[in-house]
């Protein structure tokens, strides 16, 4: 994924899954300027991490 797109999902109404090494996540924030989101588990979100938005996969 790129940054435009997490920042798509990031904004949008709509529920769009995404997934960060198998795990469904929820993308928090994105730094365009470094390439990476501020994401954390859907089940679990105390367990926040910032991750290369190119490690992020959308789900269809």
């Amino acid at each position: 994924m790129n940054t435009n797109r997490a920042q798509q999902i990031l904004e949008s109404a709509k529920d769009i899954e995404v997934q960060h090494n198998g795990s469904s996540i929820w993308i928090q924030n994105v730094n365009p300027e470094e390439g990476t989101a501020r994401v954390y588990p859907r089940q679990n979100p105390e367990q926040e991490m910032t991750v290369s938005v190119t490690e992020l996969q959308e789900k269809h």
